[in-house]
């Protein structure tokens, strides 16, 4: 079984990323930047902005933290929103999520200009996606087709499965396959008999958000499995793919942690060099 190791593939992507963002800042006279919104106090977002800002360090963009208490306003955070798609200093900005449950997260995302959208989950630019014409692409699901691309796994012709129907990742993945030439299949809670469905694809991604959901007898022999899932558990990290039985049945597959996960940072770090680029 081959190893997709996503860290691996980060590592590649990012140097070419530096080499990029040093010539926007010698042309333009600055670094691109992406400003990050955290409001509230979840653990794990947390982790995720801090290796955000320090992965921006590294490649040589500019960040800018603004936290925000758990109790804010739904109109304080739409006019922090509203001063960061003014600053022309800002080229990419993201919310942070999940929010608070007080919060409106759809309308919240929708007020990020789509020119500076970094994480692509605005309705414009969910459309363009959709139309065949993205400005960006949501990060997991362009992370994904990364790591397919440098491993070389043929997707054009290949029948892909989908498992989650998510905004954030599972709907835009199978767009993304769609447009790469697969024939795709979207599964998901309410798909009877899973197993079924997925054990026809040639390529599976998991998406699910459930624990070690799926196991080698979800999978057919020469499979390639992608997992995007990452929790926390008792016993440390785990993916929504039990490993189990795995080796000799399955044709490659990404790790947890180490696969899709560090893909996800790196697509915004693209992400956001890609609008500056567009901007000027």
């Amino acid at each position: 079984m081959q190893l997709l190791s996503g860290k691996a593939v980060s590592e590649v992507r990012r140097c070419e990323i530096q080499k990029r963002a040093a010539i926007f800042a010698k042309k333009q006279g600055r670094k691109a930047g992406l400003a990050v919104v955290l409001v509230g106090d979840d653990p794990a977002s947390h982790v995720y902005v801090k290796n955000k800002i320090k992965a921006c360090e590294e490649v040589g963009l500019a960040s800018f933290h603004h936290p925000l208490p758990g109790n804010s306003t739904e109109s304080a955070v739409l006019r922090l929103l509203e001063r960061l798609n003014e600053d022309p200093g800002v080229d990419g900005l993201l919310v942070q999520l999940p929010l608070p449950r007080h919060l409106d997260s759809k309308k919240i995302i929708n007020h990020i200009r789509a020119d500076k959208d970094a994480d692509g989950l605005t309705i414009e630019n969910m459309g363009l996606l959709f139309a065949g014409q993205p400005r960006v692409s949501p990060c997991t699901p362009s992370g994904v087709m990364e790591i397919l691309r440098h491993y070389k796994i043929k997707v054009a012709g290949q029948h892909c499965v989908v498992v989650g129907r998510s905004q954030i990742v599972g709907r835009p993945m199978a767009q993304l396959l769609l447009s790469a030439d697969a024939t795709v299949t979207v599964a998901h809670s309410k798909t009877p008999d899973l197993s079924s469905v997925t054990r026809m694809g040639d390529i599976v991604v998991v998406a699910a958000g459930k624990p070690r959901f799926l196991g080698v007898s979800d999978f057919k022999k020469g499979a390639v499995v992608v997992d995007v899932g990452i929790h926390r558990t008792d016993e440390g990290l785990c993916g929504d793919v039990r490993w189990d039985g795995l080796e000799g049945h399955v044709r490659a597959a990404t790790p947890v942690p180490g696969g899709v996960g560090p893909m996800t940072i790196t697509q915004l770090l693209e992400n956001t060099l890609i609008l500056a680029e567009n901007r000027g």
